[in-house]
């Protein structure tokens, strides 16, 4: 019993840091809208600027200044970058915003290495809590009690401030309703900024207060940002209380599960947040999303079919790429064929969330069932390679029937959290089930038969998958079905009320956009010979988000062209210098500031503006649909 009751306050202390983060993120999008991906990385600068600051000042003074100084520092850090990024794009696709908060992300990731360095800082003890308290025979550092105390405490704080204080009351009225609280008068760019520095020196003090307990790695901001996720998630979007209240159900759920459910200890965290999110969909204290305040898909009007000179000049696109082999040689013609692959997986994302209006934060879950449906019908089966890539795929598209069925009861950020739930618990799956996917050694020796096993041949083979995927998928798009989803995403209401079922619609999407993953997946298995838990994993799925919104989520092409660019350039980065993410982060920000609507959504404004002026008619239009809504 005495070794339980340590180890529940040693779940209640890590509750105490996460739910400093995780509150910090619940406050920044309940105001601004913004699913800031980069509040990992400002936990990990806080973290980072601690060690330096405690390091150099000594004593008690210099600890506990030290601390609260690297949070403020943060902040700072934060308001500027609000200032002179976020700022600018406010009024830009809501999950372009992520695009640009990643992009800070591996700009941060990379800096910090440069500035630190490498290897893990292992900082001091905090001054007064160096020593532990006796509990019936166990020991527990007295710093754990410390923020055992500490978390409450600042829960007090935060209920006094947006309580009791008139800057409180406005960050209450604009999470509600934002357009009315600048209707009063109310100064929203400086609101939001004092709102983001506070989310954000939150996050930074919750890094800073880790550093007596954890080793200060670049590492840090991806590992926290997906437990933080699924706190405010469970808690409730905008929920202070909420937050608190899931930090410690999460953090306990983390000390206790690895001793009582030791099998699925890794996924017991992602199963209550999909219980939770298919019970009550907006979290155990969270309410209702508001509608949009935008109709997706018409400030830009992609939606017609190739004039006869596009269908000449897609056609000649991809005759010059089939000549690829007989110009480059064996490298090039690998990363062709891997970028390729990764079309075919970003065009299965792009249909989901540019027709579907649904974003999916765990689209890997399908690549990576793909890929292990061919390892498992290839070496365990002996199938020939055909056969596995007809079959393969199957499992995917099993996976995305199963959980789209659960995902397509929720909408907006909720349905994106419910699907990096269930792509978390299938990639947890992979990497514990170690008798059958072979855990973290994956299984080997998926290889090509000998027709395709030249890297010419797979090319021109995964070359052909994908000109038939992106032509299929862009039937589908102009098909009854196609015209129906995006009614459905367009206006709900109004399309049930003309007898289109609206779940059954966004289900089935779900489930052609799941299988068309899986064949990806299912080609990338044999183009690396082998399957590992990575391919189902969430740095991958952040991938293909980043894929099409480079692109332009609100374009039919987005999809390809992000792509191409990002993996192209992401592998070539990777060659030429040791500060690939930075560089790429910084390409993937300035996209967001100079197009905000992608790459492709760049040249249809451009195509329009010298063309008919169709951008003031779709522009008069949208006016009228949101007027009538």
């Amino acid at each position: 019993m005495a070794f339980y009751v340590a180890q529940f306050l040693t779940g209640l202390a890590s509750a105490a840091s996460l739910f400093l983060v995780a509150s910090g993120l619940s406050i920044i999008f309940g105001v601004t809208r913004i699913v800031n991906f980069a509040h990992g990385a400002f936990y990990m600068l806080g973290a980072y600027v601690a060690y330096t600051l405690t390091e150099r000042f000594a004593g008690a003074f210099g600890f506990w200044g030290g601390i609260v100084a690297a949070a403020i520092v943060v902040a700072v850090i934060g308001a500027v970058v609000e200032i002179v990024l976020l700022r600018r794009i406010y009024h830009a696709p809501e999950l372009f915003q992520l695009l640009a908060t990643f992009g800070l992300t591996l700009m941060v990731e990379d800096l910090v290495v440069l500035i630190w360095g490498p290897n893990d800082l292992l900082g001091r003890r905090a001054p007064g809590f160096k020593g532990a308290v006796d509990f019936f025979g166990q020991s527990v550092p007295s710093y754990d009690l410390f923020l055992i105390v500490f978390g409450p405490v600042v829960l007090g704080v935060l209920w006094l401030l947006f309580q009791r204080t008139r800057w409180g009351v406005l960050v209450r009225a604009a999470t509600q309703d934002r357009d009315m609280v600048a209707a009063l008068g109310v100064n929203q760019k400086w609101l939001f900024t004092s709102v983001f520095a506070v989310g954000v020196f939150l996050a930074a003090l919750g890094g800073a207060l880790q550093i007596p307990r954890d080793a200060v790695n670049h590492a840090m901001d991806l590992r926290v940002i997906v437990d933080v996720f699924v706190v405010v998630v469970i808690g409730g979007l905008g929920s202070i209380l909420g937050a608190f209240v899931a930090a410690v159900l999460v953090s306990e759920l983390n000390a206790f599960g690895i001793l009582i459910f030791p099998k699925i200890s890794i996924i017991l965290v992602f199963l209550v947040m999909a219980v939770v999110l298919i019970v009550r969909p907006w979290g155990l204290f969270g309410k209702r999303e508001a509608p949009a305040r935008r109709t997706p898909g018409i400030t830009v009007d992609p939606w017609r079919p190739l004039t006869a000179n596009e269908r000449l000049a897609a056609c000649a696109m991809l005759l010059c790429a089939a000549a690829l082999p007989l110009v480059g040689g064996n490298y090039a013609v690998s990363v062709g064929s891997e970028i390729a692959i990764f079309v075919i997986f970003a065009i299965s994302l792009h249909v989901l969330m540019a027709v579907g209006g649904l974003a999916s934060f765990g689209h890997a879950a399908y690549f990576g069932l793909g890929a292990y449906g061919v390892a498992f019908l290839a070496k365990m089966a002996g199938l020939p390679m055909i056969a596995c890539l007809l079959l393969g795929p199957l499992l995917g598209c099993l996976g995305a029937a199963v959980f789209g069925f659960f995902a397509v009861q929720l909408s907006g950020v909720y349905f994106a959290m419910l699907t990096l739930a269930f792509a978390q618990i299938v990639w947890s799956v992979a990497f514990q089930w170690v008798e059958v996917t072979g855990g973290d050694n994956g299984i080997l020796g998926v290889w090509p038969e000998r027709w395709a096993a030249s890297p010419s041949h797979f090319y021109w083979l995964t070359l052909g998958v994908a000109a038939l995927a992106a032509g299929g998928l862009r039937m589908l798009v102009f098909s009854p079905f196609g015209f129906a989803l995006r009614a459905m995403r367009d206006s709900p209401l109004r399309s049930e009320a003309i007898g289109i079922n609206g779940k059954r619609m966004q289900w089935t999407a779900f489930v052609i956009s799941g299988t068309v993953a899986g064949v990806a997946g299912a080609l990338f298995a044999y183009l690396k010979g082998s399957v590992f838990p990575d391919s189902l994993g969430i740095p991958l799925s952040v991938d293909a988000l980043v894929m099409v919104l480079l692109g332009g989520v609100e374009t039919v092409s987005g999809g390809i062209v992000g792509a191409i660019v990002y993996k192209a350039l992401n592998i070539w980065l990777v060659s030429q210098t040791d500060l690939s993410k930075l560089v790429l982060g910084a390409f993937i920000v300035l996209i967001v500031v100079a197009f905000p609507k992608g790459i492709v959504g760049m040249l249809e404004m451009i195509r329009h503006r010298h063309g008919d002026g169709t951008p003031k008619a779709t522009s008069l239009i949208a006016s009228r649909i949101e007027t009538a809504e």
